[in-house]
């Protein structure tokens, strides 16, 4: 006993000098002689152990009582266990139309929609300016008078054998172009009325009267059809062998309070060379509380686990030999703490999944365990369950 206290003694001592930073010895140095240490620790505590026993055996009062340590226990079982990712994503629609002119576009005479304002297919949005096209349409009338005028009086004198059938031809001909003429300035007189090509909402009106009208995204109407949604995100490129098209995910749309369930539909392969990320969209169901560019909070499933065990992942400690936690193990009567080496899996929250090691009805140390060593006597404060 007395050659133990004084490797004890020493172990300390050198504990106490390399905490306070004597010496010159360089940082690798003072990790092998910490480890030494620790090792020299573990096997003098068990040669207490085993010289307590013999002693207790020879004679029982020579060995003081031991005072166990209160601890906290929980009974672990098999329970499903789902890894998530969290992101942050957002609603968009997926029908977003850019109104656009059918011709080359005009000066704005009126407005009839405003940001906001719901617009049904083949609504009148915008008025063009016109005038020189009527201008252009009567101008084209007089002429195609004048043609069939002349095609009459052709007609007139084909029938009394005047003339030459060239002639009636011409005449003929010349009545046909004026007419097409007047068909095509009267489709775009059309053109200057701009009309709705799909139902949804006004998302944005940025066009005034007397500005021109082009159909440019910054200089006109977006429309938006709320009534087929998605949720989209963008994926660390980490998780791009993980996340697939199928994969289920939970929308949790904060402003309204409400979540809902959805699978991936689309999952990008190009990784963003700013983000390092990809692009994933789930389509969202109808529902009228829910617009476009609201802020979502995404949780894609990519990992799941019907009978896993998990444990805090606080209780896991690690030391020269792997990682271990404590579980408690009764020994003749008394219950003693226990290393137990383990292998870990996935991380998700608070809970660790634990691959091997543990299985159900091992009892974990889950508070208290902090200064625990192998084989202490510990007591029990409550059970969890």
């Amino acid at each position: 006993m007395q050659t133990i206290t004084k490797q004890l003694l020493t172990a300390s001592t050198l504990l106490m000098a390399i905490a306070c930073g004597t010496g010159n010895n360089n940082l690798d140095k003072k990790k092998a002689e910490l480890k030494q240490l620790k090792e020299t620790h573990a096997k003098t505590a068990e040669d207490i152990s085993k010289l307590e026993k013999e002693i207790m055996r020879l004679d029982p009062n020579a060995v003081p009582v031991e005072k166990p340590k209160l601890v906290v226990l929980t009974t672990l079982a098999t329970a499903p266990f789902t890894h998530y990712i969290d992101l942050q994503g957002k609603i968009d629609a997926e029908n977003i139309s850019y109104v656009t002119p059918r011709g080359m576009g005009g000066q704005v005479k009126a407005i009839f929609v405003k940001q906001g304002d719901p617009v049904g297919k083949g609504k009148l949005l915008l008025k063009l300016d016109d005038a020189v096209i009527r201008q252009q349409i009567e101008t084209a009338k007089t002429q195609l008078a004048y043609a069939k005028n002349l095609y009459q009086r052709q007609q007139n004198l084909w029938d009394q054998n005047i003339g030459t059938e060239v002639q009636l031809i011409t005449a003929k001909n010349n009545v046909d172009q004026a007419e097409r003429q007047v068909s095509i300035l009267n489709e775009q007189l059309t053109m200057t009325n701009v009309y709705a090509e799909v139902s949804g909402i006004a998302d944005e009106v940025n066009i005034k009267v007397g500005e021109t009208f082009t159909g440019s995204p910054l200089n006109g109407i977006r429309i938006v059809n709320t009534s087929t949604l998605k949720t989209v995100a963008q994926v660390p490129e980490n998780y791009l062998d993980r996340v697939k098209v199928g994969n289920l995910m939970q929308v949790t749309l904060p402003d309204i309070g409400k979540t809902y369930n959805t699978k991936v539909s689309v999952s990008g392969k190009l990784i963003d060379p700013n983000s390092r990320s990809f692009y994933v969209e789930g389509k969202m169901p109808s529902d009228k509380n829910i617009s476009p560019n609201q802020i979502a909070k995404v949780r894609i499933e990519d990992y799941t686990v019907p009978d896993a065990i998990t444990i805090p992942v606080n209780t896991l400690q690690n030391d020269e030999k792997g990682k271990f936690v404590l579980v408690a193990v009764n020994e003749n009567g008394k219950m003693r703490a226990r290393k137990r080496t383990v292998t870990t899996g996935e991380l998700y929250g608070e809970m660790l999944e634990i691959h091997n090691g543990l299985k159900g009805g091992d009892v974990l140390i889950t508070e208290g365990y902090q200064s625990l060593y192998d084989g202490q006597l510990i007591t029990v404060s409550a059970t969890g369950q």
